[in-house]
């Protein structure tokens, strides 16, 4: 949990959370556009707040994904990262990966809430996910003593599955025991029902994510390390987190890279002392060193150099460089749109980042026209308010 917040800090981390949100919307229109020729014909030197249209994608090589989506909304990115912070929400600013796989599988999964683009660590993971729900059910069904017919067996299945799918531990028994009483009254087919349960409980992996290294492992992470900021937890929760949906150890390095940068910012310190304890922890930290070297910001010659795509090894430098760079929140968000590519993936590190060093208004912070653009931005600052008080009760 996090330490004890000031008045200061409190709004700090809010501006922060916030920060993502816009600099996510800000970018939509524009977003997986890798020519960045292209990108300032469209948008000048104002490429942000563009309607999604797939007439911009001819003549400029890149992949529109986003058909449907309005001015204001968020990519998946920011849609798995709503994800996280209800779950945060719901556990009182605490971690809980069983309750974040559920409500990520929900939210995604068929007949969720979700309608677009699915990311290919998204897709993965929800696969990983029923496999795992399926190889716990196969090893409860194994160890079962009760003699029953296979019928009985995939009843009781069905029957338990609702309830552990929201339900962990001593929680289960009763009303598993209840359901399964409106079949079978027997008290031997009932205990193998609450052990079908029970044995399906504790087979149910932490580490559902796919062996995959993009930003998914880390655009998630503002809520949380507002949840952890300066604890000797957070390195812990943010490999947890990250192995919920990016099973893989550069991802995992990555990612606290990402968070120490993040809780360095939340914490009050300067972008530079923070963007050098997160390059200590880098798996490439040569990489980073280069991407703040040089005089000016250049986002467009970053992205030429380290690359544009979604992959954390070419877009930890690009916000490296922006971030060591860039004067103003603006002046951020501006030139990761410009600079082409996974524009969105990157905003939830480089918005985070500026709107905790800069706030909200003024000459450097996020533009308020902005923060009114956002889809549904007072359910989002709201929220954003009571993850952060959460943390303090």
């Amino acid at each position: 949990m996090s330490t004890l917040m000031t008045s200061a800090d409190r709004f700090r981390r809010v501006n922060a959370l916030a920060g993502g949100w816009v600099a996510d919307a800000a970018s939509l229109g524009l977003h997986w556009l890798y020519d960045s020729k292209r990108i300032e014909e469209i948008g000048g030197q104002s490429p942000e707040f563009l309607p999604p249209k797939a007439d911009y994608y001819t003549g400029g090589f890149g992949y529109f994904a986003h058909e449907g989506k309005q001015i204001g909304d968020v990519s998946h990115y920011g849609a798995a990262t709503g994800v996280l912070t209800k779950s945060l929400l719901a556990n009182n600013g605490e971690l809980n990966v069983r309750h974040y796989q559920r409500q990520f599988r929900q939210f995604f999964g068929p007949g969720g809430q979700w309608q677009g683009y699915i990311d290919n660590p998204t897709r993965l993971t929800l696969a990983n996910l029923n496999d795992i729900e399926q190889n716990a059910i196969e090893q409860a069904r194994s160890t079962t003593n009760a003699r029953l017919t296979d019928q009985q067996q995939r009843i009781l299945v069905q029957k338990v599955l609702p309830y552990t799918r929201y339900l962990s531990g001593d929680q289960l028994a009763a009303p598993v025991r209840k359901a399964i009483s409106l079949t079978y009254q027997e008290p031997d087919i009932q205990d193998a029902g609450v052990h079908i349960a029970e044995t399906i409980d504790q087979h149910l992996i932490l580490e559902s994510g796919a062996d995959d290294m993009q930003l998914p492992a880390v655009s998630k992470l503002p809520p949380l390390v507002a949840c952890y900021c300066g604890s000797d937890d957070l390195l812990k929760q943010t490999e947890m987190a990250a192995r919920a949906t990016n099973h893989n150890d550069d991802a995992v390095a990555w990612a606290k890279c990402a968070a120490t940068l993040l809780d360095k910012l939340y914490q009050g310190q300067v972008m530079p002392v923070a963007l050098e304890a997160a390059t200590s922890l880098a798996p490439d930290p040569d990489s980073l060193i280069r991407a703040r070297s040089g005089q000016g910001l250049d986002a467009v010659g970053a992205g030429d150099r380290h690359g544009r795509t979604c992959y954390l090894h070419e877009a930890m430098p690009v916000i490296f460089h922006i971030l060591a760079h860039a004067n103003s929140y603006t002046e951020a968000v501006r030139a990761n749109i410009l600079c082409g590519g996974d524009s969105c993936g990157r905003a939830w590190i480089i918005g985070p980042a500026m709107a905790a060093i800069h706030g909200v208004g003024g000459e450097r912070g996020i533009p308020l026209s902005w923060l009114a653009r956002v889809t549904n931005a007072a359910v989002i600052t709201k929220n954003a308010e009571a993850l952060i008080d959460c943390t303090q009760s």
